[in-house]
């Protein structure tokens, strides 16, 4: 259990056994960002009838070979109110954009190109057959599969859902994510501190990434450093589907999460994880019937969290939810010297340039775990491989954008 963990066997492991969360049904309103839980098929065809591009008129082609030719109107066709007749020989309807072309009829001839005196209509140019007419089902036929399991939902697939005549749509549940920050040191935001004390950071972060992801997250607060807080928090977060500690994932007497689960019944998978920042993270599972509740304890240094959320949490999400898990990587050149590399793989805040369509990252000069404002001007995390000997500017390196 203390021996460092590689972090693609950590991702690895906290991925493994992961199904999808179930489906559940919500209206197009509720749908926005949601993931589709299985492939969507049309309820109709669209154009349900050959329907006009135009405003103009509705004739048959073979009446207007020879122009200029005069036909007679015999009524007009709007949208939602379309001509009961049909369309013979010599005759024409006034039609417009979207109403149904009349039987018979087979081309549009718009308005500019025709003269008009009362009921008798002179064509002046002529068209190919068919011009300005919509078959049925130019853009899509009933039982067409038009939106594929997985697809993450915006406007221009709600739109083309509801095309379809979706009232609702099946989409995966969102993971119930329950965080909860520990320590005697932490205070709520706008709180006024004394002496030992600091403000609580980390969790409106994660509580935010998780968001972005598709999750849904639970803030259950901060949980004093007993055991009896503990079991509060995590008795509150029952019916989580992940449940993220914040600090006391380590090894001083103060750090009680470890212990805490273990006597819930949790089994810790690993503990301790070979990078930098983010060493003392752990991850166990525990049984609740029929589902299983996944813990991750991240630490308690701000950016160790974040950049281990990116690294872990996200994933988790995204596997509950069908997606894809992988994590972008992109190629950079080093704008700095940065020096070897221990036995951790490192993730370095950097800032990100493109000159001459190649990107540049510079390294922070100063890396602390704690320092909440260089990650905020952090624009990707430069990925260092264990034991890398010292690399120079106008290296090539590995980049995760942020």
């Amino acid at each position: 259990m203390s021996k460092l963990l590689p972090v693609k066997d950590a991702v690895a492991l906290i991925l493994s056994g992961v199904a999808s969360m179930p489906p559940e049904m919500v209206s197009l309103w509720d749908a926005g960002e949601r993931i589709l839980a299985q492939d969507l098929a049309a309820l109709r065809t669209q154009p349900p009838f050959p329907a006009s591009a135009m405003d103009g008129y509705a004739v048959r082609h073979s009446d207007i070979q020879n122009v200029p030719c005069t036909l007679k109107q015999i009524g007009e066709s709007a949208a939602g109110h379309g001509f009961d007749g049909a369309i013979g020989t010599g005759k024409c309807t006034r039609i417009f954009t979207g109403a149904p072309v009349p039987e018979g009829a087979d081309t549009i001839i718009i308005q500019e190109n025709v003269e008009t005196d009362g009921s008798n209509i002179t064509i002046l140019q002529n068209e190919v057959m068919g011009k300005y007419v919509r078959p049925a089902g130019l853009d899509f036929s009933k039982g067409d599969i038009l939106v594929n399991e997985g697809a993450a939902l915006n406007g221009s697939t709600l739109a083309l859902a509801a095309s379809m005549n979706h009232a609702e749509l099946p989409v995966r549940k969102k993971p119930v994510v329950a965080i909860i920050a520990t320590g005697d040191e932490l205070l709520p935001p706008g709180s006024k501190t004394g002496p030992g004390e600091i403000i609580c950071s980390n969790n409106f972060g994660v509580f935010e990434m998780v968001r972005r992801a598709g999750g849904h997250p639970v803030d259950l607060g901060i949980a004093k450093d007993t055991f009896d807080s503990l079991d509060e928090k995590f008795e509150q977060a029952r019916n989580a589907d992940i449940v993220i500690t914040l600090g006391g994932a380590s090894v001083g007497e103060h750090d009680l999460v470890r212990q805490s689960l273990g006597q819930r019944g949790v089994e810790l998978d690993f503990w301790k994880i070979a990078m930098r920042p983010g060493k003392p993270v752990m991850f166990g599972q525990l049984s609740v019937g029929e589902r299983v509740q996944r813990y991750i304890g991240l630490p308690g240094n701000p950016v160790s969290s974040l950049v281990c959320t990116i690294l872990f949490i996200v994933p988790l999400v995204s596997a509950l939810l069908g997606v894809s898990t992988h994590i972008p990587k992109e190629s950079a050149v080093l704008a700095a010297d940065i020096p070897p590399n221990d036995v951790r793989e490192e993730y370095m805040r950097a800032r990100l340039k493109e000159r001459d369509g190649q990107l540049f990252a510079t390294p922070f000069p100063v890396q602390d775990s704690s320092m909440t404002a260089v990650l905020a001007q952090s624009d990707c995390l430069i990925i260092r491989p264990a034991n890398a000997p010292q690399m120079a500017s106008g290296s090539a390196c590995t980049i995760i954008r942020l």
